[in-house]
């Protein structure tokens, strides 16, 4: 069988925590920021998590199982 190949896109987006949650950045903190208020800036530079429903298609494109 040939190896799985991971997904460009996906590996770029998500990184593995130590306890294997996938950690996520959040959207909308690239271009346009001069129109959003310091609080939404601030609040979009925290790190999340995958949802749990998203999570056997995120493990999917990372080539985990």
């Amino acid at each position: 069988m040939p190896k799985i190949k991971t997904n460009s896109g996906a590996k770029k987006r998500f990184a593995l925590t130590g306890s294997g949650k996938i950690k996520r950045k959040h959207a909308f903190k690239s271009h346009i920021l001069t129109k959003k208020t310091k609080k939404q800036k601030r609040n979009l530079t925290h790190s999340g998590l995958i949802a749990t429903v998203d999570e056997k298609n995120v493990k999917a494109l990372l080539g985990m199982k």
